[in-house]
């Protein structure tokens, strides 16, 4: 099984989210169904460590939270493009539960992610050079801005690899808890 943790995103962000897309030749534009806040992905995993992940996810104890997405940019490799990008405001919450989930992987044998964690969600996926085109919309949606979205678990997602774009399956949802400032 090839898993990931993230945040699955409400339609109406994704749909939103699906109504960037331009005409860029080479970006592989992400299906809404497929748009999410990745928090850790875990690759290729045998039954036994799925089991191993899921109880170590089951553990984790952390408030829900609110998040805004904002702005837009890429991320590039050698000088192209890999991807366009919507960001997530600075949210110490996210924080929390990503070093949490960190940590319950780790516990049980994962080795550390190398990079440092850059919550956004992918838009496009792409190998193309840097150019006028990307400054252009990262421009024109920087200022973007959704409404505060309420964050109310996390989930475990497979992802099969299909003909056009991968499928991702939620396979478990984990709750978090109940902030003090929501009422129950």
């Amino acid at each position: 099984m090839r898993l990931f943790v993230a945040l699955d995103l409400p339609w109406d962000i994704k749909t939103t989210l699906a109504g960037f897309a331009i005409n860029l030749p080479g970006a592989r534009w992400v299906p809404p169904r497929n748009m999410h806040v990745t928090l850790r992905f875990i690759g290729e995993t045998r039954r036994l460590e799925a089991e191993e992940i899921d109880h170590a996810l089951a553990a984790i104890r952390a408030r829900g939270f609110r998040l805004v997405l904002a702005g837009a940019g890429w991320f590039e490799k050698g000088g192209r493009a890999t991807s366009l990008w919507v960001g997530v405001e600075r949210n110490e919450a996210l924080l929390h539960v990503q070093a949490k989930i960190e940590t319950a992987l780790r516990r049980v044998g994962l080795a550390a992610e190398r990079r440092r964690y850059t919550p956004h969600v992918t838009l496009a996926r792409m190998d193309l050079p840097v150019g006028p085109r990307f400054v252009e919309f990262v421009q024109s949606r920087n200022l973007y801005r959704s409404s505060p979205i309420e964050i109310e678990q996390i989930t475990l997602f497979s992802s099969h690899l299909g003909p056009d774009h991968p499928d991702y399956t939620a396979e478990v949802e984990y709750k978090l808890m109940v902030p003090v400032d929501r009422p129950v």
